[in-house]
């Protein structure tokens, strides 16, 4: 195995689900600016995240739309046409 490969800066970090505010603490070297207090008193880097577990069609079994630009009415309008053709049919 090649030595000296991997990061050595490891610290405890609080990654955040934004689409339902779920959180958990796990050990990382991504670099973040922002910090969070988290449940036991002590300060830690916040890393934001779209989707998690929690909030993935995938893992709840639900479908569950995250649309956190728009992303699905621009399709909806873009294929309205076609929607509606195949509807008279």
């Amino acid at each position: 195995m090649k030595k000296d490969i991997h990061p050595k800066d490891y610290r405890f970090v609080v990654f955040k689900d934004m689409s339902n505010d779920y959180s958990f603490v796990t050990r990382s070297t991504v670099q973040t600016k922002d910090t969070i207090t988290w449940e036991d008193g002590k300060e830690y880097p916040l890393v934001k995240l779209e989707i998690s577990h929690t909030s993935h069609p995938f893992f709840t079994g639900k479908i569950k739309l995250v649309d956190t630009a728009g992303r699905v009415d621009k399709f909806k309008s873009r294929y309205q046409k076609h929607l509606d053709l195949k509807e008279k049919k």
